[in-house]
Formats: C-alpha cells, structure tokens, sequence
C-alpha cells in the first residue's frame, strides 16, 4: 500500500506562486472588457447559439454574454435576468479563485479541494434541470 504523503510547499517568492491566479485574474478582467466593450444584444458581433438557432431551444448557456455584458456594465439584475445561472457561475468562479488566490500565497501546491464524481452528476443534473425548465412555458422568467 503507498504512503500518502502531504506535497511539497511550491518553492519560489511570493511573486512566484501567485502568477498563476493572477494570469487568470488578467485574462478573465479581459474577457469581461471585451465583452463589455462589445455589446452582445447588438447583432453580428458574437456567433449565434447553434442549438437555439436550429432547434428553437434555449442551451444553459444563453444569455451568458448579455450576462456578462450587464455586469460589466454594473446591472446585476439585468444580468440576473440574461442568465441567472451564468451569475451562480460567475460569483462559484470568483470564490474558487479566492481559495485559489490564497493557498498560492500561503505557498500550497493545490488550488483547493477536488470535485468528485457525485458532484460532477450534480452540475450536469442542474444543467439539465435548468436547461427543460426554461424552455417550458412556465419557465418563461429564465429566457433571456
């Protein structure tokens, strides 16, 4: 049987070990100014959902860049009202950046604790769940 052994702190300053989040950091701030730059209400700027566009269905992504758009513009309510899932995705992101951001610094090798199957199945059911119901006619308040 092998011996679990805790991981090696990172090695290198503090400059070091926090590159990583802070790219990320870097690139996500330039996708929300792109985005925010580049109005998605107006057409022709962004490809259209394939899904919606052959099939009349929304995707759980739909919406996702208005609600992007709205909160880079300050409007989380818009937002909320582009696609409140993509905002629960949103703030989930900026939490495990958090945890991300601080284990770096304490100089943890890890970005924090690893999903397991179970919650793999739990994203994919409430993607599920909220792609059927906003395409239901009671469901009408999840459309962007």
């Amino acid at each position: 049987m092998a011996e679990l052994r805790p991981k090696a702190p990172l090695e290198g300053g503090l400059p070091r070990r926090l590159a990583a989040p802070l790219g990320a950091l870097a690139a996500t701030a330039a996708a929300f100014a792109y985005v925010g730059a580049v109005d998605p209400n107006e057409p022709g700027h962004y490809p259209v959902c394939p899904l919606l566009h052959l099939t009349g269905l929304y995707c759980p992504a739909c919406g996702g860049l208005r609600s992007a758009h709205d909160l880079a513009h300050g409007d989380p309510a818009a937002a909320l009202g582009a696609n409140a899932l993509a905002v629960a995705a949103y703030a989930a992101c900026a939490v495990f950046w958090l945890l991300w951001l601080g284990r770096a610094a304490r100089g943890h090798r890890t970005a924090g604790p690893r999903p397991r199957a179970v919650h793999w199945w739990a994203l994919g059911g409430l993607l599920l769940a909220f792609t059927v119901v906003r395409n239901l006619p009671f469901g009408g308040g999840l459309i962007p």
